[in-house]
């Protein structure tokens, strides 16, 4: 089981983020998300919660949720928000690029 603090730091620093970096990512404060990382008193706003969780490529509810790793769903819909937020040119470079791919195969 893992807290929300220490996936917070977990996947901040799998990134190679320092907790400047994923204030200014964010739009929070350094003192803030170290609270968050250190003390448990702290519960960010949902607004929040979802800027550190698109930063860090997880979801809300895998941050929320007690258990310690991501499973490949919650994997998989972090991604899938962020493809969507891209333009539709970006989205048919990928697409045309997982095509390519799967003519190697």
């Amino acid at each position: 089981m893992a807290s929300l603090g220490e996936k917070l730091r977990k996947h901040r620093q799998e990134k190679g983020y320092s907790l400047d970096k994923l204030a200014e990512i964010t739009d929070s404060s350094k003192s803030y998300l170290w609270e968050l990382e250190n003390r448990d008193t702290r519960k960010p706003s949902a607004e929040k919660l979802t800027k550190i969780a698109e930063a860090l490529s997880v979801t809300t509810d895998y941050l929320l949720d007690d258990s310690s790793e991501p499973d490949e769903e919650v994997v998989k819909e972090a991604f899938f928000r962020k493809f969507n937020k891209l333009d539709p040119d970006d989205k048919k470079k990928i697409e045309q690029m997982v095509d390519m791919w799967r003519k190697k195969d």
